[in-house]
């Protein structure tokens, strides 16, 4: 195992800073300040909405995916805190699936107000409510609610953008599934903008339907971020395939992880067990001996750390020498390399 003696001259993992390198470590901290920016800018624009809102039913989904966008960068910063961590008796694998947690946490919040928003939308298109936005006396001039609304939205949704398309990035360096459901949610916050401006203006133009329409098609969106990030957090914490930080693929180390071990002159099959710990990843690699050779506990270690070479988050590797790979891992060697030919039958 990738191990650090722990305290009490006990064997540990080490915590999820430990397995960072210095450009993780920075981009940890330029993770944070980002975060800390986007809590700031969001929490002025849910003032900022919540003021203008009035009882424009769009206005009010948009607030409340502005409240929902608070959450990632909150789940983000108390699990980066988390990780720091050393593992203890109760918790010999270390705090680093406080990322998935997190990633939970946000999930589940996001799709239980999109199916609110959604429900509440079409229960006005429903029963035809028909939302007043009147006027506004601002500096001694009456002018129409709606244009404060549509300003508010417009300059309220330039910061996400750029900081979701700041924080893409450095996701990809941290492999930090938080991270890049955070950024995926606010570069999009353009659609929102868009959407809510145009339900406002439809009313102005005398359509009822408009404000509740884009409504629905906010809390559309929220339920769709909710469900992919529900999906994905699921996976991790329930042990599932380790994939690239944005899930789009099977993750590829877990592939390199077998060649590596395939290299060893003593190694004749073996195949890997690779689970997303949150930043770093727990490998249980299989070994079969070649015919004649003898796994020795050198020989083992030696494998270990060419193996945990490969990557910084191979953070904690076990090296389990059998006489014949589990069952699984031979189907998902066949399904990696395709199918093998059928042996023949007399």
């Amino acid at each position: 195992m990738n191990g650090s003696e722990g305290e009490g001259g006990e064997e540990a993992t080490g915590s999820g800073h430990d397995a960072f390198g210095e450009e993780q470590r920075e981009t940890l901290r330029r993770a944070r300040r980002l975060e800390w920016i986007t809590l700031a800018w969001m929490s002025a624009t849910v003032a900022l909405v919540a003021l203008v809102a009035g009882q424009s039913q769009a206005m009010r989904a948009a607030w409340a995916e502005d409240m929902l966008s608070l959450l990632p960068p909150i789940a983000f910063l108390v699990a980066a805190r988390r990780i720091r961590k050393r593992p203890d008796r109760l918790h010999p694998y270390g705090f680093h699936r406080s990322i998935g947690v997190a990633h939970l946490v946000a999930a589940i919040a996001l799709l239980t107000m999109g199916g609110y928003l959604a429900i509440d939308s079409v229960m006005t298109l429903v029963t035809v409510e028909r939302p007043p936005i009147g006027l506004t006396v601002l500096f001694g001039h009456a002018i129409w609610s709606g244009w404060l609304m549509v300003a508010v939205m417009a300059v309220t949704s330039i910061g996400p953008v750029f900081l979701g398309y700041k924080k893409l990035a450095l996701s990809e360096t941290l492999h930090d599934k938080v991270l890049f459901a955070d950024a995926d949610m606010s570069k999009a916050d353009w659609s929102t903008a868009v959407a809510t401006i145009a339900g406002v203006i439809g009313v102005g133009l005398g359509l009822w339907w408009a404000d509740a329409t884009a409504a629905l098609l906010v809390s559309v969106s929220i339920l769709h971020d909710g469900v992919k990030n529900l999906r994905s957090s699921i996976g991790g914490l329930t042990d599932a395939e380790a994939r690239t930080f944005d899930d789009s693929a099977p993750h590829p180390l877990t592939r390199r992880i077998e060649e590596r071990a395939k290299e060893e002159s003593w190694v004749g099959e073996a195949s890997a067990r690779v689970r997303d710990e949150g930043h770093v990843f727990h490998a249980e690699v299989f070994v079969v001996p070649a015919a004649g050779t003898e796994p020795t506990l050198d020989r083992i270690a030696a494998l270990r750390d060419r193996i945990e070479e490969l990557d910084w988050k191979v953070h904690d590797v076990v090296i389990a020498p059998v006489p014949e790979l589990p069952p699984a891992q031979t189907f998902r060697s066949t399904l990696r390399t395709g199918p093998t030919a059928p042996p023949s039958v007399e």
